[in-house]
């Protein structure tokens, strides 16, 4: 029994039986860890179905608390609650939830290898695409695995005249796209996000050889880019209906809304998300009626060459999606063309910014920017938070994906109450972390994107050493520091945020200490950075919790909870300020974005009359 609680029953049986042994559990510990824990065991004993709330109900039978568990739950048929759905069904009917790979049985963890040891010796290749035919013309590159620096496959990067033929090809495609009723469209993505999760494995083994991201990252990729096609295309059956949105008029008057595609889309993708931001930007796009022109980030060109003979097998109209692998200078000159109608971009600020001034320097049409930026994301912990919980969450948002997200943790904030605890628990959750080969399931870190990456990172580490008390660093083996770009990930203290010039784009956590009473200072000096994308906050103090969601400026506010790892539809991801432009990817409002609007005002009256008013009962 545990102490304190179900005393009156064990006494009864001890006075019955005096040679009975019953262990008792005492928890033992100081009140800061205890108190948290007990407060947990007396809301589990306390409640209705509770084995020690029972039997102080004399309207319950000795016999039925004493029932053996194990038969009564045999005799159900069904175990199943009705107002609890599966998985798949927790969206309702608008469309189905992504299924993802259990690594958690070992049975289960076997047949994930073995599937994926198929694919272990495939070489890939990618070229330019148009009107669904490979285009052999370019200049040859390899795809390198960061990992150890093998050859995963060969790239034909695009020569700049193919670019105005893609453009000539979209806008037939433009047309051919747009003249599809919604549904069709929406069918279109609904049969691509089957076919991503029947090449499922293939597509995690792109991901871990060309990107460096674990298996269980690469899963994740997968199912967030097939909730992207399955919520867009249920989004879009309502908001591209034919029939428009019928508005509330005077009388005599009709007002409809309708919403139509912008017509050729360029779409610029990250190397950190090749599957997921690669192909949420497209199925947006494509579901409002555009064309596409798509260049994924030259080190992952494999990966959207193959996800691309995917759509075009969904039924795609070929001329609708062009594929051009090729580096920043093609990637400037597609943006640069005369008939683009919008850019989708993700990546630095300062590759948007240029994009932006591009596109504000056109003749013409003035072109929609929907850009995606980098962050210089906080959490903030006061000294009320779980310290458990709070390392659980800090270390996966600061080192998850290699620290290579935009919304990766990079200054985490510990009340000074509490500092030396969490400062402590770090180091020592950090000795159990695994840099590693992506393709090892007991990998927690895999390698950087490249070498240009690790350089970066490792002069931001030097100087690091100047200003700031390292607090761990995980370890790299000699083979790791021989080839690979693999970095080790630490954690620092610095005195505040003003010692970090800019956003440093990997595995290196910041802790700064605070007091309470300035905490208005410590969300100023968030807010002063100019970037608002991701920001956590751990306490149990609602009264806090809210003063700091009133005055945070970013985009995506996590409560008690990691700062990575939005789910579309659920938490529509994006930022303010540096950190881009908006609308939210997986959020209501995105695929306005790719959209133009059309209002029809029509004066019934001049056909005749007010016929609603006639007809009034």
């Amino acid at each position: 029994k545990l102490y304190g609680m179900g005393d009156a029953l064990f006494n009864h049986m001890n006075k019955e039986n005096p040679d009975l042994k019953i262990s008792i559990y005492a928890p033992v510990g100081p009140h800061q860890d205890l108190l948290p824990y007990l407060v947990r065991r007396m809301l589990e004993n306390g409640a209705n179905s509770s084995f020690v709330n029972q039997i102080y109900n004399k309207e319950i039978k000795p016999e039925q608390i004493a029932q053996d568990v194990i038969s009564k739950i045999s005799e159900r048929n069904d175990h199943a609650h009705p107002q609890i759905p599966l998985p798949k069904d927790i969206y309702g009917q608008a469309r189905d939830n992504s299924k993802g790979l259990n690594f958690d049985q070992k049975n289960l963890i076997d047949d994930i290898q073995n599937r994926l040891k198929q694919f272990k010796n495939k070489t890939y290749k990618a070229m330019p695409v148009l009107e669904g035919q490979d285009i052999h013309k370019g200049t040859f590159v390899s795809s390198f695995n960061p990992a150890n620096g093998e050859e995963v496959g060969q790239v034909t990067f695009s020569q700049s005249t193919i670019v105005d033929e893609a453009f000539e090809i979209a806008k037939t495609g433009h047309v051919q796209l747009s003249n599809l009723y919604a549904y069709q469209r929406a069918e279109i993505l609904e049969r691509f996000a089957k076919k991503i999760d029947e090449h499922r494995f293939e597509i995690i083994n792109l991901c871990v050889k060309e990107a460096g991201r674990t298996i269980l990252d690469s899963d994740n990729e997968v199912r967030e880019a097939i909730d992207f096609c399955r919520y867009y295309a249920a989004l879009g059956r309502k908001d591209f209906n034919e029939n428009g949105i019928s508005l509330k008029s005077p009388t005599g008057e009709t007002n409809h809304y309708y919403q139509k595609s912008r017509g050729i889309f360029v779409c610029i993708s990250p190397w950190n998300f090749p599957v997921a931001i690669y192909i949420g930007q497209m199925a947006a796009a494509l579901m409002a009626g555009n064309a596409v022109i798509t260049k994924p980030a030259e080190q992952t060109s494999l990966i959207g060459y193959y996800l691309i003979r995917l759509l075009l097998d969904s039924g795609l109209p070929k001329k609708a999606i062009s594929f051009l692998p090729g580096d920043g200078e093609l990637g400037a000159l597609i943006v640069d063309h005369q008939d683009v109608s919008g850019v989708a971009f993700t990546g630095s600020t300062e590759v948007a910014k240029k994009i932006n001034q591009s596109l504000a320097n056109r003749v013409g049409e003035i072109p929609k920017l929907i850009a995606e930026t980098g962050g210089q994301n906080a959490m903030i912990i006061d000294s009320s938070a779980l310290t458990e919980q709070v390392i659980d969450d800090a270390l996966l948002s600061a080192f998850g994906s290699a620290g290579q997200r935009c919304s990766a943790c990079r200054i985490l904030y510990v009340q000074d109450d509490v500092a030396d605890k969490t400062i402590e628990m770090i180091r020592g959750a950090m000795e159990t972390l695994i840099v590693g080969d992506p393709q090892n399931l007991n990998t927690d870190i895999g390698p950087l994107i490249d070498e240009e990456a690790l350089m970066h990172i490792q002069k931001h580490k030097s100087n690091l050493d100047g200003f700031g008390d390292k607090i761990a660093q995980v370890p790299l083996t000699p083979e790791q520091k021989a080839k690979g770009s693999f970095f080790a990930s630490c954690a620092y203290e610095i005195p505040n945020i003003q010692f970090l010039d800019k956003e440093h784009f990997g595995p290196v956590l910041h802790v700064i200490r605070f007091h309470m009473k300035e905490i208005d200072h410590v969300i100023d000096d968030i807010n002063s950075t100019g970037y608002g994308l991701t920001f956590g906050v751990h306490s149990r103090i609602q009264s806090f919790i809210d003063h700091i969601i009133s005055r945070i400026h970013v985009g995506n506010i996590y409560v008690n909870k990691p700062i990575i790892g939005a789910v579309v539809g659920v938490q529509p991801f994006g930022g303010r300020g540096l950190s881009g432009t908006g609308p939210k990817a997986g959020g209501p409002q995105y695929l306005r974005g790719f959209a133009s609007e059309k209002v029809v005002s029509v004066d019934t009256t001049r056909a005749g009359g007010n016929t609603s008013l006639v007809m009034l009962d």
